[in-house]
């Protein structure tokens, strides 16, 4: 098989295929950074292009990707007609994070609200949609939903270590509907490390401020017919908050992952392989949802409350994906089952029982809430029950899995190529909820249990059955590209309270089309624009309609030899903006995972992504890049929400955690001894509640310039040494005062490590 078709299988298959293979030591110069090389044509088989001969020399060539570029759809990054962007091994490498927000936002489109500073549950939204907990993204390792329940409770508390993936693909524009069930905003994919084609291994050893150390260890190796790879991060750090009567507030997390695959026959004209991957990941951190009163943050933005001394999330999660490929002459199969075990256990201050926290710590000073705030500082005894605070651990069980398949033709009709990808899914999953409480009392700085009995807060199943379809097909005909696409979501859901003893059910069918659009105008210069329908399901139980949304892109696209600029503009037209409330914006037990319909949204922005490398000769190179996002948002429609993101919202208010501006930029300088690196990256002031005109101070997270510097230092072919700093300037704001308080973004942190590779 050639190798542009190789290329092609590697990078969009959702399994075996779709794994990265070991990057080349030695790349071209391309508009996108190397990701990693293909394997060469065995010499078997023919050299001729699988997607057909090729065309005239006047003609430009839009479905014949570079050797090094990645396809989408059976076209190159660079080619498609929807905005893609891949953050290859050598981009994550430069910035050398272990906060997958942190790197996502060098993209343009993706937005964050901070929350621990660790980035172990981050809140990521894709062109405006609703950061919290990242439950309105598509997310992906590998080409499998890795979310704890993506249909029933798409919250994402798990997340994977970004520090072991080969490279990272976000997709927006008419691409999201390749994957769903979430396509109103797009799908951010994580690309695990493949097998090897011969014996390789390698270890990152780290360590820094406030006890921070990583381990990350790899090996692999293969023969003819059949590989392996094993490979373990153990993460750890002891936090920078600064708990009252001192202690630990860091987090410790350990993931491993096991791929083993045998190819039946690796030669020939029908090609078969089978891949099992495994996994297992856990943490155990202490953190809370317990921020400052604004006043107390002025102070010591790293203070914590003694009242959250007692608060820890402990979780494991297993994975298990079997995949069988088979490749034929110009068609690839790819079908996967999966099955994913996620538990866990976060025990954390919740409320007070006769006022909110979040109230409390909003206007501390205040006849009624100044007892509360002594309370829940340790300050003043526990004096009447409304002054118990109520601690509690909310435990959760989900399970996810499913079956699915894909299938990749090219074949061709006169004059037009096509390359055609058919996918199918069936998916289960479950989210066992039992919320408890205890009561606590104040006395003399201590946590006194208050001896009353355990109250059950929530104790419940949620559970979706959803079949999912999806055909696109890339046209190529000269100098256009079309690319029509739809998907079919089929959901049926069910909803099982054990404390009121009610049971519902949900079904819903709903069809997404799309169609993209890219004509090249030089080699290098292309315009592209798309529509397609975004769509999010509403929760299982809940009497609400599904978000729905029709979103529109155009833009252009200059790509050359180490060069690349896209501008983009976007508009996404709401005729139903949907809201799920949960524990993290703030909401109380009452109104957890209630759904509120918001009616008609306009949200519409426009993103800039300029990348050039210069080379002036010598063996240096200087690589910069520059992402921009301006965004705008509109609710259209009075309504009300139990959810503090919201409450009572007017017609013409804007919609709370999207900034108006985003940029990151990079520059650095890359030699045979090693590099060096400066990363900037600026978050405007975002609302922290819908509302209009100008952001009352109490309800507006701060703007934030943080620079990051890495270097690197090859002394000798296999190893090298890298120092990082983060936050270089020290900088602290509020990035969050959701659920309780304000929070701040991490301090400076300086870690350094040694990476040796064999």
């Amino acid at each position: 098989m050639p190798a542009r078709m190789w290329a092609f299988l590697l990078v969009l298959s959702t399994g075996a295929a779709a794994q990265p293979v070991e990057p080349a030591t030695e790349t071209p110069p391309s508009a996108e950074e190397p990701v990693p090389s293909p394997p060469e044509p065995r010499p078997e088989e023919p050299p001729a292009a699988v997607e057909g001969s090729s065309p005239p020399q006047e003609v430009i060539p839009l479905d014949e990707p570079k050797k090094f570029e990645s396809v989408v759809v059976g076209t190159s990054e660079t080619r498609t007609s929807g905005s893609i962007h891949i953050l290859t091994p050598a981009k994550l490498q430069r910035l050398e994070l272990d906060d997958p927000a942190a790197i996502l936002q060098s993209v343009p489109g993706v937005y964050a609200r901070g929350e621990d500073g660790f980035g172990l549950r981050p809140n990521l939204g894709l062109r405006g949609v609703n950061p919290d907990r990242s439950k309105k993204v598509t997310l992906l390792e590998d080409g499998i939903l890795f979310g704890p329940a993506p249909y029933s409770a798409p919250a994402a508390y798990f997340f994977p270590l970004i520090t072991r993936m080969q490279s990272v693909r976000v997709l927006k524009g008419p691409s999201a509907i390749q994957q769903g069930p979430q396509t109103v905003g797009g799908s951010v994919e994580f690309i695990t490390r493949d097998i090897p084609g011969g014996e390789d291994y390698g270890v990152d050893l780290g360590g820094g401020q406030n006890m921070y150390g990583k381990f990350h260890g790899h090996y692999g190796a293969s023969t003819e017919h059949s590989g392996f790879v094993v490979e373990g991060v153990h993460l750890r750090n002891d936090g920078f908050k600064e708990l009252d009567s001192g202690g630990n507030t860091g987090f410790r997390r350990n993931e491993w992952m096991m791929k083993a695959r045998h190819e039946f026959e690796p030669v020939g004209e029908a090609r078969q392989s089978l891949q099992l991957k495994l996994g297992y990941s856990d943490e155990s951190s202490n953190e809370t949802y317990l921020g400052l009163s604004d006043a107390d943050f002025e102070e010591n933005p790293l203070r914590r409350y003694d009242a959250s001394r007692m608060d820890h999330m402990q979780w494991h999660r297993t994975q298990a994906v079997l995949s069988h490929q088979l490749e034929l002459d110009g068609l690839a199969v790819t079908t996967q089952a999966y099955r994913h075990d996620f538990h866990r256990i976060w025990r954390k201050v919740n409320r007070f029982e006769g006022a909110s926290i979040a109230s409390v710590l909003a206007d501390p000073t205040s006849a009624r809430n100044a007892i509360y705030y002594g309370v829940l500082t340790g300050q003043i005894d526990s004096s009447t029950a409304q002054e118990t605070l109520l601690i509690g651990p909310n435990n959760r069980a989900f399970v996810s899995q499913g079956i699915q398949s894909v299938a990749r033709w090219s074949p061709t009709t006169g004059p037009v190529k096509h390359n055609v990808e058919w996918g199918v899914r069936y998916h289960y999953d479950r989210i066992d909820r039992l919320h408890t409480e205890d009561g606590f009392l104040t006395l003399a700085g201590e946590l006194i249990p208050d001896g009353k009995a355990t109250r059950t807060t929530a104790d419940n199943i949620d559970s979706t059955h959803a079949l999912a379809f999806h055909v696109t097909d890339a046209l190529a005909w000269e100098r256009l590209l079309v690319t029509p696409g739809v998907r079919l979501e089929v959901i049926r859901s069910k909803s099982k309270d054990h404390l009121t003893g009610t049971t519902d059910k949900g079904s819903l069918n709903v069809l997404m089309p799309g169609l993209g659009l890219y004509g090249a105008l030089t080699r290098s210069l292309g315009l592209f624009a798309g529509a397609y329908r975004g769509f999010s399901p509403p929760a299982p139980g809940q009497n609400a309609k599904p978000e729905k949304s029709i979103n529109y892109e155009g833009g252009a696209r200059w790509t050359r030899s180490g060069e690349r600029f896209e501008v983009v503009g976007f508009f996404n037209d709401y005729s139903n903006l949907t809201d799920i409330c949960t524990f993290s914006n703030g909401c109380v037990n009452d109104d957890l995972d209630s759904q509120v319909d918001a009616g008609r949204a306009h949200i519409w922005g426009m993103e800039v992504y300029a990348e050039k490398t210069f080379r002036p000769g010598g063996g240096v190179t200087f690589p910069t890049s520059v992402a921009y996002t301006l965004t705008r948002t509109r609710l259209q429609e009075d309504f009300r929400s139990a959810d503090p993101q919201f409450g009572v919202v007017r017609a013409g208010d804007e919609m709370p955690y999207v900034p108006l501006h985003q940029l990151a930029a990079s520059a650095g300088v890359e030699a045979a001894l090693g590099g060096l690196f400066l990363n900037a990256t600026y978050v405007d002031t975002m609302r922290e509640s819908a509302g209009q005109g100008e952001i009352p101070a109490g309800e507006r997270t701060g703007a934030l310039l943080t620079f990051d510097v890495n270097a690197s230092w090859n002394f000798s072919r296999e190893g090298l040494l890298y120092l990082n700093v983060r936050n270089l300037l020290d900088k602290e704001v509020i990035v969050s005062r959701r659920p309780f308080g304000a929070r701040p973004n991490a301090p400076r942190l300086i870690t350094a490590g040694l990476k040796y590779s064999f």
